[in-house]
C-alpha cells in the first residue's frame, strides 16, 4: 500500500530565518493576526517579529492572550480579534500553545462553531493562510496537521486534526529558542524526543517518517544536554530546532502512541504543560511497551550510538530505554509530586484519565496491545 507523507507547504530555516521569510509571509495576505503570549512580548520576540513586518510593509494585529495551555475560551477570543481587525491570515509566535491556537482560530474563522464541534472529525476545508514561528524546540506543531485544545466544560484535551490544519509556512529560526529557560528547554526537548520515539515505534510508521524520527533522536541525544546546561550554545540550539521539526514531521505522518494518549488527561486535569506531562510518563510507558517493539527500540539505540555491534536486539532496546531514563534524570524532569500534584487527587482521577486516554485513539497505535486497565496501572506507577 502506498504511503502519503505530509509536510508544511514551505519551510525557511537557519540563522536569521525570520528575515529570510519576509517575502514568503508577504505572499500569505494583507493583514496578519499574530497569535502569541505575554512572555513573547516581555522577551522582545514579538518586537523582533513586528519590526520585520513593518519593514516589509505587512499590516498586523496582535492577540497575546494565549497564556498557558489553550482552551476553547482563548480560541473564541482570538477569533473575535481576527474578525474585528479584518485579518486575512495568521502568524503564530511562541511554543505549541500559540501555534495550536492559531490553527483552531483559522478553523473557526472559516468553518464556524466551537472547537468541540470538530472532535473526532477531519478538517478538510481550505482555511486562511497560516505561518508558524516556533520559539521552542519541541512541540513540532509547525509541521503537523494536529491541534490540541482543552474543552473547559468537560476538562478534556481535544485532539483536532485534518490536512487543512498544516501551516502553509514554517519559520525555524533558532535564535528565538535562546530565550527559553532551563525548564522549558528540558520539557520541550523531551516532547520532541517523545514524538520521535513514538513515531518510530508506531504501528503507522513508514519509511519517510522513520528517516526523520531517527535523525531527530540522534540530534536530541547529541544536543539536549548541551543546551540545557548552556542556553547560549548556538549550534546546539540549531540542532534542537531541526530535531523538533523532524520529529514533528515524523509523528504527523506516523502518529503518536501511549505516552501522548496518557499525557493529555494529566495536562487537562492538573494543568501540567504538555512537554512535562509527556516526560513524567516516558519511563514507565517505554518499559511497558518495550517487548512489543524490540527491533524498533534496538534500531533507535543503534542510530543514536547507544548499543555496541555485538549487542542483541533485546540488549540494544534496553540500552535505549536506560539512556532515556538517564537523560530525564540529568535534565531534572519533575515527578507529579515534585510538580505539586496531590497524590490522593491524582489517584482519584486515574480511572477518568485512563478512559480519556483510550478515547483519544493514540494508545491504539502502540505495537503492544494496551488496555484501559493497563493504563490505570501505569498512571499509578508515577507514585
Amino acid at each position: 500500500m502506498a504511503d502519503v507523507f505530509m509536510a508544511p507547504g514551505r519551510i525557511v530555516s537557519g540563522v536569521d530565518a525570520l528575515g529570510g521569510a519576509a517575502d514568503a509571509i508577504r505572499e500569505l495576505g494583507e493583514k496578519a493576526l499574530i497569535v502569541t503570549d505575554g512572555m513573547m512580548r516581555k522577551l522582545g520576540n514579538l518586537d523582533r517579529l513586528t519590526n520585520m513586518l513593518e519593514a516589509s510593509g505587512i499590516r498586523y494585529a496582535v492577540e497575546d492572550g494565549i497564556n498557558g495551555e489553550p482552551d476553547d475560551g482563548m480560541i473564541l477570543h482570538g477569533l473575535s480579534v481576527y474578525q474585528k481587525e479584518n485579518c486575512d491570515f495568521l502568524i503564530a509566535l511562541g511554543g505549541g500553545s500559540p501555534i495550536d491556537s492559531m490553527k483552531a482560530i483559522a478553523m473557526l474563522a472559516v468553518c464556524g462553531g466551537r472547537p468541540a464541534d470538530y472532535m473526532g472529525k477531519t478538517v478538510t476545508r481550505k482555511l486562511c493562510p497560516m505561518a508558524a514561528v516556533p520559539t521552542t524546540a519541541g512541540t513540532g506543531s509547525e509541521a503537523t496537521q494536529f491541534t490540541i485544545i482543552t474543552d473547559r466544560a468537560t476538562q478534556v484535551k481535544m485532539l483536532l486534526k485534518g490536512p487543512s490544519l498544516m501551516p502553509d509556512l514554517a519559520v525555524i529560526d533558532p535564535a528565538f529558542t535562546v530565550t527559553a529557560p532551563k525548564g522549558v528547554t528540558a520539557a520541550t526537548g523531551v516532547d520532541a524526543l517523545t514524538h520521535a520515539i513514538e513515531a518510530y515505534t508506531s504501528r503507522k510508521a513508514q519509511p519517510l517518517s522513520d528517516t526523520f524520527a531517527l535523525s531527530a533522536c540522534q540530534r536530541i541525544f547529541a544536543s539536549l544536554r548541551k543546551v540545557w546546561e548552556d542556553g547560549q550554545d548556538r549550534e546546539g540550539r540549531i540542532q534542537m530546532s531541526l530535531a523538533a521539526l523532524e520529529a514533528g514531521m515524523a509523528f504527523n505522518n506516523a502518529s503518536v502512541t501511549v505516552v501522548h494518549g496518557m499525557s493529555r488527561p494529566i495536562g487537562a486535569m492538573f494543568h501540567v504543560p504538555h512537554g512535562i506531562s509527556n516526560a513524567m510518563l516516558l519511563n514507565v510507558c517505554l518499559e511497558y511497551v518495550l517487548d512489543g517493539a524490540v527491533e524498533r527500540f534496538a534500531g533507535l539505540a543503534r542510530a543514536c550510538g547507544l548499543a555496541d555491534a555485538g549487542d542483541s536486539d533485546g540488549e540494544a532496546a534496553q540500552a535505549f530505554v536506560d539512556a532515556v531514563r538517564r537523560l530525564l534524570r540529568e535534565i531534572e524532569i519533575p515527578t507529579p509530586a515534585e510538580y505539586g500534584i496531590a497524590r490522593e487527587e491524582f489517584l482519584a482521577a486515574v480511572p477518568k484519565m485512563a478512559r480519556d486516554a483510550a478515547a483519544s485513539g493514540s494508545p491504539a497505535n502502540t505495537r503492544k496491545e494496551i488496555t484501559v486497565e493497563a493504563m490505570e496501572e501505569l498512571y499509578k506507577k508515577l507514585w
